[in-house]
C-alpha cells in the first residue's frame, strides 16, 4: 500500500466554512452495518490535500462511495476520526456541515418543481443570503458552467438535456462557495461525448476555483484525466495505491492496480498531457457574416485545404473546402458542422478522439467561452504518441 504524504494544495488551507480549500484527513475510519461480521469500510487512513482533486477508483461494492459519504456524514462512521480544515467533522452539526460541502451525484437530484434558478439558490437560501445576493450568485454560477442565465434561469429540470442537468447540479453544489466538493460518479449517466465535455468543464472550473474535490468513479481513465491524485481501493476501501496518476501508470503497486491500468499505458499517458502543453496549429477562418469568396481566398492553392467558419462570437461552427465554398451562397450553411471540439484544458486523449471523428484529421480547440483558439492535427498527435511510447519503452528497459 502506498500513500502520498504531501499536503500542498492549490490554495492555503484554512479552517473556514466557505471559499478557500481545506485539507481533509481520515484517520482509521471504519463503517460497520448492523451485525455484519465484516465492515463495509475498514480502517481507512489518508490525507486529501487542500485544493487538489483526489479520485477514489475501484470496483462496484468496494466501499468508495461509503467512504466519501462519511466525509459529509451522509453516512455516519462507526469509528475513526475525520477532520476538515483541522476541525473534527463528527463534532459539528450535521446539517451545518453538509451546507458547507458541495455535493454532486450521478442522478443530479434537482428538485423537479423548482426552476433552475431556485435549484441553484437552495443552499444560499438555507444559509440566510438575501434575494439580491442569491440572484447575483445564481447568474454567476450559470455563467461559470457555460449556460446563459437569461435562457436557463427560469427553466425547469424537465426542460434540460442530461448534460445541462449535470451542469446545473455542479452549479448548485458550488453556489454557496464551499471549500469542499464531493462528486459521486456525477457524469456516469450521460453519453460519452457529453461526459468528456463535462470532464473538461470540471477541470476548467477547478483551475479557476481551486476547491478540494473528492471524486468517486469506477472508470480508471476518468480518474487519470481528472485526478491530481488517485486512491485505488480494494475491498472494504483498503487503499491499494494512493499516488499521482503519473506514478500509478509508471509503477502500479501490485497486480490488482495493474489490472486497473490495463493495456496501453503509453497511450494512457495522453490523458496526462493537456492541449495547452503542445503548440496549436492554425487553419484559415472567416466570420459567418463574410462572403464565401473571402474564406476561399484564404485557403490558397494547397490541395485538400479546409477552413473554419466562426459565428459572431468567434465560436467555430462549420468546416468548408474550396469546392464547397465555390457553390455556396452563404457561410451559414456551407460544408459540414464542427462535430466536436476540445478546449485548452482538455487532454490529448480527448483531442485524439475528436480527431478520429473528423474527416480532415483536426481537433478544433476553443477557449473557456467557446471562442476559436486553434487546431490540433493528426500529425502532431502521432508525433506525441511516438515520443511517449519511446519514453515508456525506455523506462521499462531501465526498470528491468
Amino acid at each position: 500500500m502506498s500513500e502520498s504524504s504531501s499536503t500542498t494544495g492549490a490554495r492555503a488551507q484554512t479552517g473556514s466554512t466557505g471559499g478557500d480549500s481545506v485539507e481533509i484527513h481520515l484517520d482509521e475510519v471504519t463503517k460497520r452495518y448492523g451485525n455484519q461480521s465484516s465492515p463495509a469500510v475498514d480502517s481507512v487512513t489518508m490525507t486529501i490535500p487542500a485544493g487538489e482533486t483526489v479520485v477514489f477508483v475501484g470496483p462496484s461494492g468496494c466501499g468508495k462511495t461509503t467512504t466519501m459519504k462519511m466525509i459529509n456524514r451522509l453516512i455516519e462512521p462507526t469509528s475513526g476520526r475525520i477532520t476538515i480544515g483541522g476541525r473534527d467533522a463528527l463534532s459539528l452539526n450535521p446539517d451545518e456541515l453538509r451546507r458547507s460541502i458541495g455535493y454532486a451525484i450521478q442522478q443530479v437530484g434537482l428538485f423537479p418543481h423548482l426552476t433552475v434558478g431556485e435549484n441553484i439558490g437552495v443552499v444560499p437560501g438555507l444559509l440566510g443570503w438575501d434575494k439580491a445576493r442569491i440572484k447575483d450568485r445564481t447568474e454567476e454560477m450559470l455563467d461559470l458552467v457555460g449556460l446563459d442565465a437569461s435562457e436557463f434561469i427560469g427553466r425547469f429540470p424537465r426542460q434540460l438535456s442530461g448534460g445541462q442537468q449535470q451542469r446545473i447540479g455542479v452549479a448548485r453544489a458550488l453556489a454557496a462557495d464551499p471549500p469542499v466538493l464531493l462528486m459521486d460518479e456525477p457524469f456516469g449517466a450521460v453519453d460519452p461525448i457529453t461526459r468528456g465535455n463535462l470532464q473538461d468543464e470540471l477541470m476548467r472550473l477547478q483551475a479557476e476555483l481551486g476547491k478540494t474535490i473528492v471524486f468517486v468513479t469506477h472508470d480508471f481513465d476518468e480518474a487519470v484525466k481528472l485526478g491530481d491524485r488517485i486512491a485505488v481501493l480494494g475491498d472494504q476501501s483498503r487503499i491499494l495505491q494512493y499516488d499521482t496518476p503519473e506514478a500509478i501508470l509508471a509503477n502500479p503497486a501490485d497486480d490488482t492496480v495493474a489490472g486497473f491500468v490495463g493495456a496501453g499505458a503509453s497511450l494512457k499517458q495522453l490523458t496526462l498531457l493537456r492541449v495547452r502543453d503542445i503548440e496549436l496549429e492554425e487553419v484559415p477562418t472567416a466570420s459567418v457574416e463574410e462572403a464565401p469568396e473571402a474564406l476561399s481566398a484564404r485557403l490558397g492553392t494547397r490541395p485538400g485545404a479546409v477552413g473554419l467558419v466562426l459565428d459572431r462570437r468567434r465560436r467555430p461552427i462549420r468546416w468548408a473546402t474550396r469546392r464547397e465554398l465555390a457553390r455556396a451562397g452563404s457561410l451559414a450553411t456551407v460544408g459540414r458542422p464542427v462535430a466536436d471540439s476540445v478546449d485548452r484544458a482538455s487532454t490529448l486523449q480527448d483531442a485524439l478522439e475528436a480527431i478520429l471523428t473528423d474527416d480532415d484529421g483536426y481537433a478544433v480547440v476553443t477557449r473557456s467561452r467557446g471562442e476559436y483558439a486553434g487546431v490540433v492535427g493528426i500529425d502532431t498527435l502521432m508525433a506525441t504518441i511516438r515520443q511517449l511510447r519511446e519514453q515508456h519503452e525506455g523506462d521499462d528497459g531501465t526498470a528491468s
